[in-house]
């Protein structure tokens, strides 16, 4: 199955010029949405992970699955204001604006091997703030994994210190 037919794709949306990959038509497709989160159990089932740090908020939805298919823990990185606890933060700017996200500070030790999950990596501002507050708890990022990758907006460039995988990409599109 190709995952990108099963993608839409928004012109002009948030902003003008820019081209939203909606993935939520991907998660209504049962044989996508399964062959999406078989790719990732795959290739993390035989590896030593803690945990999955999932980014708010459609890699809530591939992480959680990722992590309960691995039966270890999965933690929330959120938008700021949405964590009950005490939290650390980092603030970054992605392709039409600027953002913070937080983690508690007790959701990882040192020493915990994880796996970053999102839905898309784009500018790369996102993952590269998770990157950042993992790292602040002491963790050890193994990779970070997304369904989808814009190659033209090089977000790899903001994360070089980890391993990136992408299921599929849209290069110049």
């Amino acid at each position: 199955m190709d995952l990108k037919e099963t993608i839409r794709s928004i012109p002009d949306w948030p902003i003008k010029g820019v081209i939203f990959r909606d993935l939520t038509t991907l998660m209504q497709d049962p044989d996508a949405f399964k062959e999406s989160c078989d790719v990732l159990y795959e290739r993390y089932k035989d590896q030593n992970i803690d945990k999955i740090v999932g980014i708010d908020a459609r890699g809530f939805v591939f992480g959680a699955v990722l992590a309960y298919k691995l039966e270890i823990g999965f933690i929330p990185v959120r938008k700021k204001g949405k964590l009950p606890y005490k939290t650390i933060e980092e603030t970054y700017s992605l392709e039409y604006g600027e953002d913070t996200l937080e983690i508690h500070e007790d959701a990882l030790g040192k020493d915990d091997k994880v796996i970053v999950v999102d839905d898309l990596i784009a500018t790369g501002g996102t993952v590269g703030a998770t990157v950042s507050l993992v790292e602040k708890l002491g963790a050890q990022i193994l990779e970070c994994a997304f369904i989808v990758e814009l190659p033209d907006l090089k977000g790899r460039d903001k994360i070089k210190n980890c391993k990136v995988f992408s299921i599929t990409k849209f290069e110049g599109e």
